[in-house]
């Protein structure tokens, strides 16, 4: 019996199928330091609200370093948590399913950043005792974002690379 019927060159047109998997290795692979970079900055925008605003309310309740660090981390996951939350949310997801989504996509990012930043004040010296009015404060605080900022970009690279961090995200984009 013939069977050349049923194999048409259409029912077996590979080069779809290969194109569609040069296509998924670029997304995988490919990642810009753009795309990196602002990936990074969606998670240093929220950090630093939540840094900023935990220290501001540490001060204000004049806790001491500790209390205020812990404090300021917090709300820096919270906050970095939440840009991505309402995003995906925006996007139609239920709530859970967000919440895992942005548990998937920001937590290596916003520990590194938080890691970074928190020991760069921690190591500037009278970073951890200066206040909200003074420059040293200030320059500490934001020289370790800038220096989080440089150092996280590459991870999300790499993340982002092998369909994790915040690559998850961009389904929902």
């Amino acid at each position: 019996m013939d069977h050349s019927a049923h194999h048409t060159a259409a029912a077996h047109d590979h080069s779809a199928h290969q194109a569609h998997a040069s296509h998924a290795g670029h997304r995988m692979g490919g990642v810009t330091w753009g795309v990196a970079a602002k990936a990074t900055l969606h998670c240093l925008t929220g950090c630093a609200i939540g840094e900023i605003l935990g220290m501001v309310i540490g001060t204000a309740l004049m806790w001491g370093n500790v209390q205020t660090m812990i404090l300021a981390i917090a709300l820096a996951f919270v906050f970095g948590y939440s840009f991505t939350l309402f995003a995906v949310r925006k996007a139609g997801l239920d709530f859970k399913t967000a919440i895992k989504v942005a548990l998937a996509a920001d937590t290596v990012s916003i520990a590194v950043m938080e890691l970074v930043d928190n020991g760069i004040i921690a190591l500037v010296p009278g970073a951890m005792d200066a206040h909200l009015s003074d420059t040293l404060f200030w320059t500490s605080l934001l020289g370790g974002f800038v220096i989080a900022f440089l150092l996280t970009t590459p991870v999300n690279k790499w993340m982002i690379g092998r369909g994790k961090g915040h690559a998850v995200v961009h389904a929902y984009h």
